[in-house]
């Protein structure tokens, strides 16, 4: 079993060289349609299923849903930082520590599942509204030690809404158990 393609099951995000605005739409459409997306793979899940894993050593499926919650609220946040303030520096936060606080261990996902509804309804609105030059405002990001535009955010986190989507699939196709 490739331990690389179960951590990366869509790939890694490379920012488009051909980049143009129908990535943006793509990628904005992604955004309004998560939410119900999500809600469709992990809604009618039991207990036992919210607990598998999607690799060894990786996140169970709840832990995915309460870090979707938790990354997607400092996307939004992140975005407002850059639309607002010149290049803001914005906060990194240590997930694979908050997936392991009580919120990030606990089977309801039901307030991670209307966290994401909300964000996700307030993170489109602000993205319908955003002008040419919006879309290159910046932020800094001091973990990877460079800005991010707020197009290069977006499609990052595109991304991050399918690479977790595919994660959840995995442990779902795989009943969390494997075998290496």
């Amino acid at each position: 079993m490739n331990l690389e393609l179960l951590k990366f099951p869509i790939g890694s995000f490379h920012f488009p060289e051909d980049f143009c605005s129908s990535h943006l739409e793509r990628w904005k459409r992604t955004i309004a349609e998560f939410p119900d997306l999500l809600k469709k793979a992990v809604g009618d899940l039991s207990p036992d299923e919210l607990n598998w894993h999607y690799r060894p050593e990786g996140w169970s499926v709840k832990q995915v849903v309460h870090h979707l919650a938790d990354s997607h609220m400092n996307a939004l946040i992140r975005i407002k930082l850059a639309l607002t303030e010149e290049s803001p520096v914005i906060r990194p936060y240590e997930e694979g520590l908050w997936a392991e606080l009580y919120d990030g261990l606990n089977n309801d996902i039901s307030a991670s599942l209307k966290i994401i509804e909300g964000v996700h309804a307030r993170w489109t609105q602000v993205l319908e509204n955003l002008s040419e030059s919006d879309w290159n405002r910046m932020y800094f990001h001091p973990q990877h030690q460079r800005l991010f535009t707020i197009k290069e955010g977006l499609g990052i986190y595109q991304w991050h809404c399918e690479h977790h989507l595919a994660h959840i699939r995995q442990a779902l196709q795989y009943k969390g158990e494997f075998s290496l």
